[in-house]
């Protein structure tokens, strides 16, 4: 197995770019990306209510080989958190399409966890011609999403609440989503709420959560047949939420997809497992020819 390597979230933050897009709502808005690595490329998404540095400890084994571009969605991370736009699957997806002309990216390996995997399914079916392959790692899917804390969260009533009751609602959350213990590192968990744990983080993040919507997986559910890129579901077999079943139900209306679950290793599994995460992706594109 490759080695593990990772950096606190300010060193992590301090390595980001950020790029700004226009012609998606009505104000430009900035988003804070990493860009490491050379080769072909592959993009990882992320989920809610985390950011990129969920990738930590994965990015540097894939840089290894491969050029590693990680975003934060809008409203997420250190990309624009202002109040004024819209954060749901669908406008991440719109994004990620003109991020990906920004950078002049014309097809990509595509790697989406949680939500991030929901912009996955949306790109793999509406825009086939942009992805060489496609990673879903415990994803949202169908209508067993959003969780009952993130609905709690998305209410407008926790506007009221401090930045420290949020950052320590957040914190408490992660190790729902943890199987090995050791993972769970304080390291970790501060990086998760960093960007949150102010005004205007706070604000972000509950719009993020406002803004989850099952109508938007389900809305593909027959579509699901159409995904034409050779797609990998790495599933942490220990998900309380997006569990092992719906990993099970997309191989099967999937084509050309595989299915590789993760033994003692739960939802954040970039975090909880992040050599075997590599390992599968690298064995993936070196196993598969693209689309």
């Amino acid at each position: 197995m490759i080695q593990m390597n990772s950096m606190d979230d300010k060193t992590f933050r301090a390595r980001q770019k950020s790029i700004e897009l226009d012609d998606i709502f009505h104000i430009p808005v900035q988003i804070a990306y990493t860009d490491i690595g050379e080769g072909e490329p592959i993009v990882l998404l992320h989920g809610i209510p985390t950011w990129s540095y969920l990738y930590n400890s994965v990015i540097p084994l894939l840089a290894s080989k491969y050029r590693v571009i990680a975003p934060d969605f809008l409203g997420h991370g250190w990309s624009d958190k202002r109040d004024r736009f819209d954060r749901s699957l669908i406008a991440q997806a719109k994004m990620l399409l003109r991020f990906f002309d920004a950078l002049e990216l014309d097809r990509v390996n595509l790697v989406g966890h949680d939500t991030g995997g929901g912009v996955g399914l949306i790109l793999g079916i509406e825009a086939k011609d942009r992805l060489k392959r496609l990673i879903l790692s415990n994803i949202v899917a169908y209508d067993s999403w959003p969780i009952d804390d993130m609905l709690m969260l998305g209410s407008p009533l926790w506007k009221s609440k401090s930045t420290q009751e949020i950052v320590a609602y957040l914190t408490d959350g992660l190790s729902e989503g943890i199987s090995r213990p050791e993972q769970l590192t304080s390291e970790f968990k501060e990086g998760i709420v960093a960007p949150y744990a102010n005004e205007e983080g706070k604000i972000s993040l509950i719009r993020n959560a406002s803004a989850l919507n099952t109508n938007h997986t389900m809305a593909l559910v027959d579509r699901h047949k159409d995904i034409l890129s050779p797609t990998l579901l790495l599933w942490g077999i220990d998900d309380p939420w997006q569990t092992i079943q719906d990993g099970q139900r997309l191989k099967q209306e999937i084509p050309n997809s595989k299915l590789v679950c993760i033994q003692n290793a739960s939802h954040w599994i970039p975090q909880d497992a992040p050599g075997e995460f590599a390992d599968e992706i690298i064995q993936f594109i070196e196993s598969t020819s693209a689309c």
